[in-house]
C-alpha cells in the first residue's frame, strides 16, 4: 500500500536500536511515526493519536497480555494491534490472538514481515509470522481472514 497523507503508526517498544531500525521501515507506508518505550506512553499515544497501526513489543504487557491489549482497544478502538515479539511457540502467538491482536510478527524477521504484516492489518486481514504457524500454508490462511 502507498503512504497515506496524514496516516500515522505508533510504535511501543523498549528497545531503542530496534524502534529506530523499526521506524526507518514504517516510514515507508506511514507519514508519521511515533516511538514510546513504556506501557503508560503507549496508552497516552494510543488515546491522542488514534494510530491506524500499534505496533506493541510482547513484554511490554508484563504477563498481563489480555489488560494491555484490552487498554490499548479502549483508548484507540479502531487502531490495528500488532504483537511483536522474541518467542516464537505457537502458544504465545494463540495467546495473542486470543486476546485481541490483528497480527504477530516475530522480531527476528522485521526486515521481511513488518510491511507485508501492516499491508494485511490495513486491509483487514490478520498477519502471522509463517514459523508461529508452523508452515506457510497454514499462515496464509490465517492472513487471509
Amino acid at each position: 500500500m502507498a503512504k497515506d497523507k496524514g496516516s500515522c503508526v505508533l510504535l511501543a517498544d523498549r528497545h531503542h536500536g530496534l524502534r529506530d531500525s523499526v521506524r526507518g521501515l514504517l516510514e515507508a507506508e506511514f507519514e508519521n511515526v511515533f516511538m514510546v518505550a513504556d506501557e503508560a506512553s503507549l496508552l497516552e499515544g494510543a488515546g491522542r493519536l488514534r494510530p491506524s497501526v500499534v505496533a506493541v513489543d510482547l513484554s511490554l504487557s508484563g504477563g498481563d497480555l489480555l489488560g494491555l491489549l484490552a487498554r490499548v482497544r479502549e483508548r484507540a478502538p479502531d487502531s490495528k494491534v500488532l504483537m511483536l515479539t522474541v518467542h516464537d511457540e505457537s502458544t504465545i502467538a494463540d495467546a495473542a490472538l486470543a486476546a485481541g491482536a490483528d497480527g504477530i510478527v516475530l522480531k527476528r524477521n522485521l526486515a521481511t514481515d513488518l510491511l507485508p504484516a501492516v499491508d494485511a492489518l490495513r486491509a483487514g486481514k490478520r498477519y502471522l509470522s509463517p514459523e508461529l504457524s508452523g508452515d506457510r500454508a497454514a499462515a496464509e490462511e490465517i492472513q487471509g481472514k
